[in-house]
């Protein structure tokens, strides 16, 4: 029976069929839906609409969207009207932001990695460090938060908030999100005009020149920053169930902020202080409103790429989301992965660069070679002192499909168990910054998701360890670090080789 099959009521007793189910019965049914599918039921009559507005049914729509554990659908449930509101912040917000978000600039890396945290979903940079004596993932993982996007209490529509530093300390910045796609890739924070609290229409942001775009985030920072103590900059996701409390308390305080303005703080900024005689663009752009305001944009655009690294744009600001896949059957090395120079994993061995900490995406591409997968191993972010593998360095390529060898690891195995090796080869300093060469080396499968590839000639060992990023700051593990000016907190645009976010 299709959904407009049910638009006629003409059934036994002249009520429909699915009415007569028991709420459990249509609850375990409509997992078989999508929340389109149930909202084009509700408007199929006046008995349906008040069948499918039951909490049970779409607290099943929360579960299958697979954006939260059940245990934390439960949770912020507390702090929302409904699990329809729920679920509508979950399909629109969180389902499509999650991920990792980089930029090439800096080189040691400018990795922002998107995630839910109570009732909101939160950008936290991770800051390139040293791996300490605990390993990798049970280390401190240095971060700072760059934005968050809260869902409303009444109905999951969101608030956004830049966070940044300014004279007097870290800083929250109120905006508007003005569209999320669910398939984007590009994360862009703009200045819009606005007329009495609405969007306008007019000139893109994106269209005016470099100078102009800067000069109007910069100008709207400097009007709408609300000072937050460190505690309440620091804390976006409970990592006890005890912070629950003080998380709610937050985010009423933050809403009613954006709201009305924490003492009278402006959210928006009048037109008159531009002062200058602006170009014809950017008139264009100013004259479309009465003020104008941060958003946030998350759209989609076709971009190419090298070994999984985007093609970017650098002179917008913008972060552009990588293709992480999730390990499967065809690709089970697929993901995020921690890793450092040395063996054992975890161990610092003794040169200055050995205690790295290095991010890595792992993905999979054609081989012409017998027509096979290659396994690649995407530089993402590097913890040494000065750059030595730009944002994007493929650190290896092994190729996957051919018959796995049995050779012996070089090493002591430290009581961990070998499965077998891919032959392939890894980055090696001989030919320049941009474009280094390689040479061969092996990828070896361990036992406890790790991997080690070991170079035949020099006999170094690259060791990495698959990484959940949402469990190491879920438990508390992460170091929260202040934020730059929120600008640059955002998007860093200046060419660097060094570690920006740690040198104030």
């Amino acid at each position: 029976m299709t959904i407009r099959e049910l638009r006629s009521e003409e059934s036994v007793g002249g009520t429909c069929l699915l009415l007569s189910l028991p709420e459990d019965v249509f609850a375990a049914t409509s997992r078989f839906l999508s929340p389109s599918d149930i909202c084009n039921l509700s408007l199929c009559c006046k008995s349906l609409c008040d069948l499918v507005d039951s909490e049970k049914i779409w607290f099943v729509q929360c579960e299958l969207v697979k954006a939260l554990p059940l245990s934390e659908i439960v949770r912020w449930r507390i702090g929302i009207s409904s699990y329809k509101a729920l679920c509508r912040f979950l399909v629109e917000v969180v389902k499509p932001l999650v991920g990792v978000w980089v930029h090439q600039e800096p080189e040691l890396g400018n990795v922002v990695y998107v995630m839910p945290g109570f009732l909101s979903v939160v950008g936290c940079r991770i800051i390139p460090q040293k791996v300490g004596p605990l390993g990798i993932q049970e280390g401190r993982v240095m971060w700072s938060s760059v934005f968050e996007i809260i869902c409303d209490h009444d109905d999951g529509s969101t608030k956004f908030f830049l966070h940044g530093r300014g004279r007097e300390g870290s800083c929250v910045y109120p905006g508007l999100v003005t569209g999320i796609d669910k398939t984007c890739n590009v994360l862009s924070l703009e200045v819009e005009p606005r007329r009495e609290k609405k969007l306008c229409s007019g000139v893109s942001f994106q269209k005016l020149d470099d100078s102009d775009r800067r000069n109007l985030l910069e100008l709207v920072t400097s009007h709408v920053g609300v000072h937050v103590s460190e505690p309440l900059s620091g804390k976006l996701f409970p990592t006890r169930r005890e912070d629950e409390g003080m998380l709610l308390e937050r985010r009423t305080m933050l809403l009613k902020m954006h709201k009305f303005g924490k003492n009278h703080a402006p959210t928006q900024v009048d037109l008159n202080e531009m002062g200058a005689s602006p170009c014809v663009n950017l008139s264009s752009f100013l004259s479309a409103g009465d003020t104008v305001g941060l958003s946030l944009k998350a759209s989609y655009t076709e971009m190419s790429s090298y070994k999984g690294w985007p093609r970017m744009d650098l002179d917008r600001f913008c972060l552009h989301k990588l293709p992480i896949k999730s390990p499967g059957d065809d690709q089970e090395y697929a993901g995020l992965w921690g890793g450092n120079f040395g063996w054992p994993p975890g161990r610092c061995s003794e040169d200055e660069t050995g205690n790295a900490f290095y991010l890595l995406m792992l993905s999979y591409e054609e081989s012409r070679k017998n027509n096979g997968k290659r396994l690649v191993g995407t530089k993402i972010l590097e913890g040494t002192d000065y750059v030595e593998h730009p944002n994007g360095t493929a650190m290896f390529v092994v190729d996957i499909d051919d018959t796995p060898s049995l050779e012996p690891f070089p090493f002591d195995a430290d009581g961990r168990d070998f499965e077998h090796s891919y032959k392939g080869k890894g980055i090696s300093n001989g030919y320049g910054f941009r474009y280094p060469g390689s040479k061969p080396g092996s990828l070896y499968v361990i036992s406890g998701d790790h991997l080690a590839f070991v170079w035949h000639g020099t006999k170094d060992v690259f060791t990495l360890k698959r990484l959940d990023l949402d469990q190491i700051m879920k438990k508390g593990f992460g170091l929260w670090v202040p934020p730059l000016p929120p600008v640059e907190n955002f998007t860093y645009m200046e060419t660097s080789y060094i570690n920006v976010f740690t040198k104030s």
